[in-house]
């Protein structure tokens, strides 16, 4: 193990590391609180693979279990058990969305030491008889605060109750807030609690700086463009969106102004997120815009900038989201574009991380008039057109009333002269409409004593008949359905009972 840690290219562990890997060689129960990219994930890692150096792993018992909320953060912490267990002769399996069971149901055929999985493939494995987990030693859960958010709690608990009572427990997060904590004891037995850094603080490292920009969708997404090519020393870069559908649009707008783009969120089928993923690592794309999906423990070890387009609705979001940057006491950026309605999540932010936010260029008092868009112009249309047709009304008005009306006389001289509006005539109502009125109530007063005479509609069966009478209303309504109703049952319209 030391082997591999060193051809990886590490000789000094860091604070998380050096503070928890002795405690999780003695077996102790572990809640480990450090910042994002300070190497939680080898603190759990690497006393795993000495631990599991002796025996082996039976069919479908898995010796050691994982959890993650995240498909990207399992296969990273896969890749992890690859990197520095090259020279152990261990199984790992991978149990994630998306992926075939057959191909998964093959590696627990084989026995895994170690079970790497997202809650909801579990259960679905265990439900289907294909896991017995009586066997695991060693429970992990990664982004302790995360999973227990998320709704992952009825999951986490029916784990609990499916392994071993003596296991020994490891919680690993950046942030743990005191609700969160209570939660977490209820797995833990006597913990070692590890603290290397002040909870949901963010890096020293990090240049932290909100940018004061405009409500509007358009106004945002002209700002971060003018933001992006401004910044010099950009190499690549993390867009963050609150949901996924300003995921899609930002996406969309950024490759048509000509942006190496892609875009990450969770309704993306596996296969796609894993590419996209590859790619930003692989320096074949410079931005990335993704949701929360991409904002918890994906290790890029390069990202120079973090943009949130939005602000983060919870103010723990934002110290994951920042983390992709400034990792491994690199420097990085972020930036937060702040809009007039994320005031209070301002303050949220400000006050978790213990520390004011400098403003990029003045705050959202020193913000320019807003530029028109689509949205103004096509209020500005409605405006004109508006405005036409109260000139028309105004017009009309006039007409009844006089109005005054310019006239050309020789050498161009203009001479207004009132003119006096004729009075509109108002047409008088027939004589034949009153006389009608008297028929119909005349009409609907008569008494009607047999149901046949009171048909609205000639006494023949035609259906043509009937649809040419439907709409002739000088009878009485009748209050019943079909044509034999009864003639006591028939009620004259407006007689009174």
């Amino acid at each position: 193990m030391l082997s591999a840690v060193t051809d990886a290219g590490y000789t000094v562990p860091t604070p998380i590391q050096a503070g928890a890997i002795p405690f999780a060689l003695q077996r102790r129960d572990i809640c480990g609180i450090a910042q994002t990219g300070t190497g939680k994930t080898a603190s759990f890692v690497l006393p795993m693979l000495s631990l599991l150096e002796k025996g082996r792993a039976r069919a479908r018992m898995p010796r050691t279990l994982i959890l993650e909320p995240t498909r990207e953060l399992a296969a990273q912490v896969a890749e992890n058990f690859e990197k520095y267990g090259k020279n152990h002769r261990l199984n790992v399996a991978l149990l994630i969305g998306g992926v075939s069971f057959e191909e998964q149901d093959r590696k627990l055929e084989r026995g895994a030491d170690v079970l790497i999985c997202t809650p909801g493939r579990l259960l679905d494995h265990f439900e289907r008889g294909k896991l017995l987990m009586s066997g695991v030693e060693i429970f992990v859960i990664d982004e302790a605060d995360r999973m227990l958010d998320m709704g992952f709690i009825p999951d986490i608990e029916r784990v609990a109750k499916m392994i071993p009572f003596t296991r020994q427990t490891l919680f690993f997060s950046a942030t743990m807030p005191p609700e969160i904590q209570k939660l977490a004891d209820r797995f833990l037995q006597n913990p070692e609690r590890i603290e290397v850094a002040k909870p949901a603080s963010a890096s020293k490292t990090i240049t932290q700086r909100f940018i004061a920009s405009h409500g509007k969708d358009y106004e945002k997404r002209s700002t971060l463009r003018d933001l992006v090519r401004s910044q010099d020393e950009l190499k690549n870069a993390i867009i963050f969106c609150n949901r996924k559908k300003d995921v899609a649009d930002l996406f969309r707008s950024l490759e048509r102004h000509g942006f190496s783009v892609g875009a990450l969120h969770g309704d993306m089928d596996q296969r796609s997120r894993t590419t996209m993923l590859q790619s930003f690592r692989d320096g074949q794309l410079q931005l990335l815009v993704a949701s929360d999906v991409a904002a918890r423990g994906l290790d890029i070890p390069d990202v120079s900038h973090v943009f949130n387009f939005d602000v983060p609705i919870h103010a723990e979001d934002y110290v994951h989201r920042i983390g992709r940057t400034g990792r491994a006491g690199r420097a990085g950026a972020a930036f937060t574009l702040v809009t007039s309605r994320d005031q209070k999540h301002t303050d949220a932010i400000e006050k978790l991380i213990g520390e004011k936010v400098e403003w990029h260029n003045g705050d959202l008092s020193a913000l320019p008039p807003a530029e028109p868009g689509r949205d103004d112009d096509r209020s500005r249309r409605k405006g004109r057109d508006g405005g036409r047709e109260r000139d028309k009304d105004r017009g009309r008005g006039r007409s009844r009333s006089g109005h005054k009306s310019e006239i050309a006389i020789e050498d161009n001289v203009v001479e207004t002269i009132e003119v006096a509006a004729a009075p509109v005539p108002v047409p008088a109502a027939p004589a034949r409409v009153e006389s009608v009125k008297q028929e119909r109530k005349a009409e609907n007063n008569k008494p009607h004593n047999n149901a046949r005479n009171s048909r609205p509609y000639p006494a023949n069966d035609d259906n043509r008949e009937r649809r040419r009478y439907r709409d002739h209303d000088d009878g009485p309504t009748p209050v019943g359905f079909g044509d034999d109703i009864p003639a006591f049952m028939l009620i004259t319209a407006g007689a009174k009972i």
